[in-house]
């Protein structure tokens, strides 16, 4: 038999110093994750051994630390990224493909993209060239400040193409700074799972505009529990900050400091409502396995029944239901037995086995309930209506489009019996 040798890997990647006199280093989580040794080449081709300090893979950032004694050091600082706006020049220095310290130039293309990195995705984008090696290097403004890290790029070669995204400095520093200070982050938590708010859930919820994150499910111990914010609220506001989409809520309370109270602004049912809230831990709540969040409440047994409407079967709840579907016991609700292809619930992904628990933001256990709801909403004029929906354990509201249903007709009878002469 003979034993392969053991191959040592190596990644090249960039970084900068945040501070020179504890010999603080930021770039990239996936630069050094995994490494056994970290070397780091100083501009004066100096190479020194780093320790990790700590790293976050939900950002990609990562902190190391160099000896301070050996070398003499220079750290940048970091700038306000919120200030800078799309066209506005910046400077990207790395080690491309390893060649050492170059420096490119391009403007901000955009901001505030989403590259599904992580859940929070913030990213500056750049036409300045970006390459292999460049990850964790800083991204200048024209002051000299640091306001990216450089992370990603898009290309179907390897090769810069004219878009690479970086790190904005606002969410760097918070995260730089807790793991300097900790080893690790400390992110704030609130305890809900939440979803877009698309126009028609709008429409449905009389909201208006779409706007906000809509509450899909809330963890029972959470913070947000504690101050009764329910399934269906749509939150507006958090800590004096407008929440224009779901995707701003998340980086907004992860920048928020835990046991803080912090004022939230929330629609429901048609009216806002201002809660106060204490902010949770979000690594505690993962150590402890409370993020699941609750239904928005659980119905009681319904009685035999059915109906159809808005292209779904609807059946209540039963034994056999339980038992086709594979339900769990704590599930109430109606079940869509059946879903018309090409309606809209078909279209929005609604199946057989899902399990309606609310319409219009009421509880409903019966198929019956369901066709009332729908009716009052038609005589309302609404033009959509909104449903819980639970897929196997995946809560997420639905808003269906009632235009179809007016088209809907009950199947004509069959004709009678000829009568025999």
């Amino acid at each position: 038999l003979f034993r392969s040798p053991k191959r040592t890997q190596a990644s090249l990647g960039s970084g900068f110093i945040i501070d020179a006199e504890k010999g603080l280093v930021v770039t990239n989580h996936h630069v050094v994750a995994d490494a056994d040794e970290i070397n780091i080449i100083l501009q004066d081709n100096n190479t020194i051994t780093a320790k990790l300090i700590g790293t976050d893979p939900k950002t990609d950032l990562a902190v190391l630390q160099i000896p301070t004694d050996k070398y003499p050091l220079k750290a940048v600082v970091f700038g306000d990224s919120d200030a800078m706006r799309v066209g506005d020049p910046v400077l990207a220095i790395g080690n491309p493909f390893g060649l050492g310290g170059t420096v490119t130039s391009g403007i901000i293309s955009a901001r505030a993209r989403n590259i599904n990195a992580g859940p929070y995705d913030d990213f500056i984008q750049t036409d300045a060239a970006i390459n292999r090696g460049n990850s964790g290097g800083p991204m200048f403004n024209l002051r000299g400040e640091v306001i990216g890290v450089n992370t990603a790029i898009f290309s179907p070669t390897g090769g810069s193409v004219g878009i690479g995204f970086a790190i904005p400095s606002q969410l760097a520093k918070t995260v730089v700074s807790q793991i300097s200070q900790y080893g690790t982050t400390r992110r704030g938590w609130i305890g809900v799972r939440i979803q877009q708010v698309t126009p028609d859930i709008a429409e449905s919820l009389g909201l208006g505009k779409a706007r906000g994150a809509l509450v899909a499910s809330v963890a029972e111990r959470g913070p947000s529990a504690a101050a009764e914010i329910q399934p269906g609220d749509v939150i507006l506001s958090f800590n004096g900050k407008d929440i224009p989409e779901m995707s701003r809520l998340p980086r907004v309370v992860a920048e928020t400091e835990v046991g803080a109270e912090v004022p939230v602004v929330v629609w429901r049912k048609g009216e806002t409502l201002s809660k106060v809230l204490k902010i949770g831990s979000l690594e505690k709540a993962e150590k402890e396995g409370t993020l699941e969040g609750r239904r928005a409440e659980d119905g009681a047994p319904a009685k035999d029944g059915e109906g159809q409407v808005l292209g779904m079967t609807l059946g209540n709840m039963s034994p056999a239901l339980r038992q086709q579907f594979g339900l769990a016991k704590k599930t109430q609700g109606v079940v869509v037995t059946d879903v018309t292809s090409g309606s809209d619930a078909a279209d929005k992904n609604i199946k057989a086995g899902d399990v309606l628990m609310e319409l219009n933001q009421r509880p409903v256990t019966t198929a019956a309930e369901v066709l009332e709801l729908i009716a009052a909403a038609r005589r309302q004029g609404r033009k959509t209506v909104l449903m819980l929906v639970d897929s196997k354990g995946d809560l997420r509201f639905i808003a269906l489009s009632l235009e179809e249903a007016k088209a809907e007709k009950k199947p004509p009878a069959p004709p009678p019996a000829p009568k025999k002469k």
